[in-house]
């Protein structure tokens, strides 16, 4: 089985239509999104390796020093599937981007030899 890193992204522009929503519906999108969440983790909990966790403020490292940055990752998830098809078909009508203003990518977790396992 390989293994695939859902990277769960969250753009300026999604923040800002989720703040600007109604305080009432807002509190029963995140209530509705929490609950297929969690549905969808137990549903798929087979395929799951790390449910994940959101993630929080972002530094840069690179040849000119450690950095403070921006990006749209909000959060991430690793599963196991026999392909990458099969991984991507997992998180269709997922809450992240059904219900939350958000989408994911998918990339395949890489092995190589040179590359720690």
């Amino acid at each position: 089985m390989k293994k695939f890193v859902a990277i769960y992204l969250g753009s300026a522009e999604g923040l800002a239509e989720w703040k600007a929503t109604d305080d009432e519906k807002r509190k029963e999108r995140e209530k509705a999104g929490m609950e297929g969440w969690m549905k969808w983790a137990k549903d798929n909990e087979t395929s799951i390796v790390d449910l994940g966790s959101p993630l929080g403020k972002t530094k840069r490292i690179d040849a000119k020093g450690i950095s403070d940055t921006k990006n749209e990752i909000t959060a991430y998830t690793i599963v196991e599937a026999e392909s990458h098809e099969a991984a991507a078909a997992l998180f269709a009508n997922h809450p992240h981007f059904m219900i939350f203003p958000g989408q994911s990518d998918l990339p395949e977790w890489c092995r190589g030899t040179n590359f720690r396992t």
